[in-house]
């Protein structure tokens, strides 16, 4: 299932160049409006900033770092062939550190405001889908960074109220 729905997203990879230019500009860049968006959303809350980028630190440096040494899964552009339009090492590809690090944020978001919150996931989404078009995730390391992301998120939020 996994290989089957990489083949849907990534087979449209390089057949359009206006689809190809928004996926790598999503895969890319779009990650740096959203940090943007994120301090200006926050703005009135300091605190909420360093949540918001203490949990995508956390999801990205810490969670999904681990299960990456536990649990070591090839990129699809490593034994397949794919359309790819990003470049990557090949390091271990599951979680996606991206879907993880803009999740965090976004449920730290949507803690805060939820109407911003859905807009931050989708964007969220948009980067993480746009890397499997690119060649350089799997689906499941979609999934898998979502969840690291969402878990990292509500942790700080819990660890922070506490405090």
């Amino acid at each position: 299932m996994n290989e089957y729905i990489f083949q849907l997203i990534n087979g449209l990879a390089g057949r359009y160049p206006v689809l190809d230019a928004l996926g790598v500009f999503f895969a890319e860049y779009f990650g740096y409006l959203l940090a943007l968006l994120t301090v200006i959303i926050l703005w009135k809350s300091k605190g909420l900033i360093v949540r918001a980028f203490l949990a995508g630190i956390v999801a990205r440096f810490g969670f999904a770092e681990v299960i990456r040494l536990l649990w070591p899964h090839s990129r699809p552009f490593i034994d397949n062939d794919v359309n790819l339009l990003l470049t990557h090492e090949a390091t271990s590809s599951f979680p996606s550190g991206h879907t993880s690090f803009f999740f965090a944020l976004a449920a730290v978001i949507y803690a805060y405001n939820k109407k911003a919150g859905v807009l931050f996931m989708a964007g969220s989404f948009l980067v993480s889908i746009s890397r499997v078009f690119g060649g350089v995730h799997w689906p499941a390391d979609i999934l898998g960074g979502i969840l690291v992301g969402l878990l990292s998120g509500w942790l700080v939020l819990k660890v922070f109220k506490k405090s």
